[in-house]
């Protein structure tokens, strides 16, 4: 297959290129450095989009291709100033639209449409289990989610299937959530925050990518699909695990008022409570390649039990 991908030198999109390649796909990558993604990604055509939030993807990256995987977003994690809000909406929202407006042009267009999304979608609802049927919360993440997910539907219009991916906390190796937890509990201060009670929707990196590429293969997704472990887990006991793998020590308690002083608005990341599930995928008969946490925890920092 012939395939396109934003954001292709992230922590979820390295290893997507990676595997795209080593079952022999043609990568298209559209960065706003075209020279450091091809020294970094290797076998790929890249092509620069300079400005995604105000132009269109250039339609010469993506005509021609069988599927776009689009995966482009400023950080989260970082305190959120008015400005830093923008860019965190903006490169979603706009850069999507942005996206849509190159398929529109392109000539031939790709059939699918793989968009980033994430389970931040449905706010703080403590212990409910949440499929892709629950509606949109009202918060700042939900309204960004509801808004981004919006614009990648705009490619249906073009007869483009279009998948959205609700993606929980990754685990990943060098990046994402898991590298700014690691150092408290390193040093044997790591704890439950605020409480413990709040569940933690997370997937393994390896499941990110299957799913991805799950639902790029599988004509029978779109839509919303839930990217999570069969089985989400509390703050607690996700502290606990890590602790194991670690070796350390992980009853200190962190209250969410010194979370929030420290982080302002941002430290809703990680006190909200989003028991989401992977209902879809596994209607579509997705099997997870890691759905142990504690296994998870130890192939992303290295510890062998």
């Amino acid at each position: 297959m012939k395939i396109a991908v934003t954001g292709a030198t992230g922590t979820i999109g390295r290893p997507l290129v990676q595997a795209l390649l080593e079952r022999g796909d043609e990568v298209t990558v559209l960065s706003r450095d075209p020279d450091a993604a091809r020294r970094s990604l290797g076998a790929v055509e890249a092509i620069g989009w300079l400005d995604p939030t105000n132009e269109p993807a250039p339609s010469r990256a993506v005509a021609g291709r069988d599927a776009v995987i689009h995966l482009m977003g400023a950080p989260v994690a970082q305190r959120w100033s008015a400005g830093a809000k923008r860019d965190i909406r903006d490169s979603r929202v706009l850069g999507t639209r942005s996206l849509v407006q190159g398929l529109r042009a392109a000539e031939p267009r790709p059939q699918t449409l793989i968009s980033q999304s994430a389970t931040g979608w449905y706010g703080s609802r403590g212990d409910e289990r949440l499929d892709e049927s629950e509606p949109a919360a009202s918060d700042f993440l939900a309204r960004v989610c509801a808004d981004w997910e919006a614009e990648a539907r705009g490619a249906e219009e073009l007869d483009v299937r279009v998948v959205t991916c609700r993606t929980g906390v990754v685990l990943a190796a060098g990046g994402g959530a898991l590298e700014q937890m690691l150092p408290p509990f390193k040093l044997g201060v790591g704890g439950p925050i605020a409480g413990g009670g709040q569940y933690l929707p997370w997937i393994d990196l390896d499941d990110e990518v299957g799913a991805l590429l799950f639902c790029l293969d599988h004509e029978g997704a779109s839509g919303p699909v839930n990217l999570t472990a069969p089985e989400p887990v509390t703050n607690k006991e996700f502290s606990r695990a890590l602790g194991r793998v670690l070796h350390r020590p992980a009853v200190v308690p962190v209250p969410g008022a010194a979370l929030r002083l420290l982080f302002g608005e941002m430290a809703s990341i990680v006190t909200v409570s989003q028991r989401a599930v992977p209902r879809r995928l596994e209607q579509l008969g997705y099997r997870f390649r890691q759905p142990s946490l504690e296994q998870s925890l130890r192939a992303a920092t290295g510890r062998r039990p």
